[in-house]
């Protein structure tokens, strides 16, 4: 019979402060130390910094050389030219089916996929892009995304398969991938039209490193993720490393793998209308006309054709990832359904007809018009109160505070959340940015970034809460999330614009629809994860529903929603690029200004560099809590 144990005590004397009181304590510290030294070791905007003169000057050494630098000659070039080459084969082949040969073949891909409910969905879906006024668009816009998505999985699923396998390369490749997704996404175009010029080519190239990332984390996880003991079995048996691979891992790992090519997919959809910009093809480059005519029903249903591509090719993908075997039936039904629509493309016209197109542009900017001059008082009331009572206070204090005074309580606060080692990653990422130049612009960022995290995490966990709480409300939900989350980020720029005008609340406003639902599903999949037992645990001892909220399932979902928060950062500063064009200053409008002025490229550069690295520090830093015990 063992000893029972012996609770250990601190010893007296020493006092345990709680968690509470050491973040009070570093908010005095802060506040005494700003009215002490408030104006002093600022560091105000410079346009000519020594680091964005020194990369306008490299990238004028890189034109000069273009035709004559072994690099370009014998490297850049000709990926350049296979690119697009693949993209062009890629258009001549779908346009070639004519609109109801690729309606079959889609058809009968769904019907291989998933049976006859994802064939319908698949030809419906299609049939949609023509009615829709959009098919040749959508045409080219899945040339592109099937161009950007197989370079990508020959790329990232051999990587994925070696940084599953070994912990060295995860280590090195992992500060890599955090780079590439929390870059913003213009950040990629400029040094794209450098290297590989306007066009299909630089757009796929900038499509398939914004996909890439993660198809290697979740490559990695899938290999991960195989039982040792299988691996085990299998090498006990005598088969080599290669034959454990091919015959146990990656059947085993398949569901996920397919996970991989299900989300390389939506990212690929994601880039298209920032592709558009450096002259990407489809149905990118119809939003950024109506941004640019201020005509939310000109763009909307090329964010509607773009939001049902993304579903069609979810939902086969994952049925496929799902379905294990196709019987003969199977092959039978989707070989007529392809051999059908073929052999109607051979006789009917090929123009989608012009009588099955509808238009729903009028009806779109009558709405958006109204809206905008009935509640012109209350959006202007709330941009106004959002901007006096909370945007210029914490705009001002950060950049009137001096530049070591912010370094230091965020060390701290990091310190607090999480641990030595991400405290000191996060002061390293703001002193670069200080070096760099861009601090003024950089706490500018951060103030909208942390407004719209507030409110993002607000209403995701309202919105999560309810659905834990309601199967009903979920179901309704779902959906919506689904929409919300595959609507190109752009879309949701012209109703803001409409209503609030072109200001820094317009861009918070934008970031927080399109960051609240992997927030609200993350806090919903956490409240749900909560054991059952223990929620009739603290029923039968007389909990109320707010007691059990507040008690039991928030504190045991608390991992879910350190999760979400720090997805609600990432995705806000994916947005930070986007705002910029629409006002919200800071970062985001020293990266438009790089692209859309050569004298202004060097700063631009610079400024996708500071977004990353402000974005590395409040990662860490959640990422850190994270790991910290539960209270």
């Amino acid at each position: 019979m063992s000893a029972p144990a012996v609770p250990v005590t601190a010893p007296q004397g020493t006092l345990r402060l709680p968690r509470w009181a050491v973040l009070a304590g570093i908010a005095v510290l802060f506040t005494v130390g700003y009215l002490l030294y408030r104006g002093t070791g600022t560091l105000p905007h410079d346009d000519e910094a020594a680091p964005f003169l020194f990369i306008n000057d490299a990238r004028e050494t890189i034109d000069a050389g273009r035709n004559e630098n072994p690099l370009f000659l014998y490297l850049i070039n000709y990926l350049r030219l296979f690119t697009a080459g693949l993209y062009d084969l890629l258009e001549v082949g779908l346009t070639a089916l004519g609109w109801p040969g690729l309606i079959g073949v889609m058809g009968a891909l769904g019907w291989l996929a998933g049976g006859w409910r994802i064939a319908l969905l698949a030809a419906a879906g299609f049939v949609s892009f023509g009615v829709l006024g959009l098919w040749e668009a959508s045409v080219l816009t899945l040339a592109l995304i099937v161009a950007a998505v197989l370079l990508a999985l020959v790329v990232g699923i051999p990587l994925g398969i070696w940084t599953g396998g070994s912990a060295r390369v995860r280590r090195l490749i992992t500060p890599v991938l955090d780079v590439m997704q929390i870059m913003p996404t213009f950040a990629y175009l400029a040094p794209m039209v450098l290297f590989f010029q306007i066009g299909p080519a630089s757009a796929t190239v900038a499509t398939l490193i914004y996909a890439l990332p993660v198809t290697i984390r979740i490559t990695a996880l899938a290999i991960e993720q195989v039982s040792p003991t299988a691996i085990e079995a299998s090498a006990s048996l005598g088969a080599t490393r290669r034959q454990t691979l091919r015959k146990v891992q990656l059947p085993m790992a398949r569901e996920t793998i397919a996970l991989a090519i299900n989300q390389t997919i939506m990212m690929a959809l994601s880039m298209v209308v920032i592709a558009a910009l450096i002259s990407a093809p489809g149905l990118g480059s119809d939003i950024v006309r109506g941004l640019s005519r201020a005509n939310v029903g000109f763009m909307l249903p090329a964010g509607v054709a773009i939001v049902i591509m993304a579903i069609v090719l979810d939902r086969m993908t994952m049925a496929a990832a799902r379905r294990r075997v196709s019987d003969r039936v199977s092959y039978v039904a989707a070989g007529m359904l392809a051999l059908a629509g073929l052999a109607l493309a051979a006789v009917l016209p090929a123009e989608f007809p012009e009588e099955w197109r509808i238009s729903f542009a009028g009806p779109v900017n009558d709405a958006v018009t109204w809206a905008k001059f009935s509640w012109y008082d209350v959006t202007t009331a709330i941009k106004n109160i959002s901007s006096e009572a909370l945007l210029n206070p914490l705009q001002g204090l950060l950049t009137s505070a001096p530049w070591w005074l912010v370094a230091a309580a965020v060390l701290a606060v990091a310190w607090w959340s999480s641990g030595v080692r991400p405290a000191l990653t996060a002061l390293g990422c703001l002193v670069a940015i200080a070096l760099l130049g861009l601090w003024e612009h950089g706490m500018e960022t951060l103030t909208t970034v942390l407004v719209a995290v507030a409110l993002t995490l607000l209403i995701g966990l309202l919105l999560g809460i309810a659905a834990a709480r309601s199967l009903r409300f979920s179901a309704v939900q779902r959906p919506l999330l689904d929409a919300a989350q595959t609507m190109p980020a752009f879309v949701y720029l012209l109703p803001a614009l409409a209503l609030f005008g072109a200001t820094r609340f317009t861009a918070i406003f934008a970031s927080v629809i399109y960051a609240v639902p992997p927030v609200a599903r993350l806090v919903e999949e956490g409240i749900r994860g909560v054991p059952p037992t223990v929620v009739e645990a603290a029923v039968s001892t007389g909990s109320t529903s707010g007691q059990l909220l507040w008690k039991v399932q928030l504190p045991m979902a608390r991992r879910a929603i350190l999760l979400a928060a720090n997805q609600g950062i990432v995705m806000t500063l994916a947005m930070v690029v986007v705002g910029g064009l629409v006002g919200a200053g800071g970062l985001g409008y020293d990266v438009v200004s790089g692209f859309v002025q050569r004298t202004d490229f060097g700063m631009g550069f610079t400024a996708g560099v500071a977004t990353v690295l402000l974005g590395i520090m409040l990662d860490r830093i959640t990422q850190g809590a994270d790991r910290r015990p539960s209270p």
